[in-house]
């Protein structure tokens, strides 16, 4: 069976209830386009019933259930954000330190959370959201979301080493295979490009550090597509629905 194709809403202000896309995609659940995918498949039920039609409203008090779980529809909230040095990815410190939740405080007052974890000293690119369902997809290694870090070492990398890292580097976890490696500039070999998806504990730090080299600035440029372009370190920006819907295709 053909997905049916989506089709743009037509303003609707004052009809009753909620269009059902709308409502699974307000809950984080996917887009809208997939969620007429999953209505379609029949994988959605309204007050017990499965609900196949694309314009079905959803009423205030109507239960909607996708795979046996209640989907809870609510303001969804996604904030990139430039992270300093000296900065905690956690909701809270026992210890009085700045956190990434600090430097968005002003955001609003939905409560968000970090995906996935920068150490305390490596800066960078954060996504912060109370989309579990995607949260939890971008963190998983199977979506094989592309991370590109700027890794300053103490020293230049050698040759050897550089291709013992693109080969593999056994860790406590398993072997290491990076994505990509490159010296952005030829003539500066101490400065390394380096894209990976495996989202173990300080990876990066520990793939050089097994070569006996010293990180001395880690940055993280590129997360799932998105940029430090007009985000300063320590600054945040909403996303934008395009981008949205770009990290919600990795569900």
């Amino acid at each position: 069976m053909k997905p049916p194709k989506h089709r743009a809403s037509t303003p609707d202000e004052g009809t009753p209830g909620v269009r059902l896309n709308k409502y699974i995609a307000n809950a984080g659940i996917c887009s809208r386009r997939k969620a007429d995918e999953l209505i379609a498949k029949g994988l959605v039920t309204v007050s017990g019933k499965v609900v196949r039609e694309m314009g079905y409203r959803v009423m205030p008090g109507e239960p909607v259930y996708y795979q046996g779980k209640e989907v809870v529809s609510g303001k969804k909230v996604y904030i990139l954000l430039n992270k300093p040095k000296d900065t905690i990815t956690t909701t809270s410190d026992p210890q009085g330190r700045k956190t990434v939740i600090d430097l968005v405080k002003k955001a609003g007052s939905e409560r968000i959370y970090p995906v996935g974890r920068l150490d305390r000293n490596t800066t960078g690119l954060l996504l912060l959201t109370n989309d579990g369902e995607l949260s939890q997809d971008l963190a998983h290694p199977s979506k094989k979301v592309k991370k590109i870090y700027h890794v300053h070492l103490d020293k230049p990398l050698t040759k050897k080493d550089f291709e013992k890292i693109q080969k593999g580097i056994s860790l406590e976890e398993g072997t290491v295979k990076v994505d990509d490696l490159a010296y952005p500039d030829p003539s500066e070999k101490s400065n390394i490009g380096i894209e990976i998806h495996i989202g173990w504990n300080r990876v990066i730090r520990r793939i050089f550090e097994s070569l006996g080299y010293r990180i001395k600035r880690l940055d993280r440029v590129i997360y799932a597509g998105l940029t430090k372009k007009d985000l300063p370190r320590g600054k945040w920006r909403f996303l934008t629905k395009k981008e949205v819907i770009w990290l919600k295709s990795f569900t």
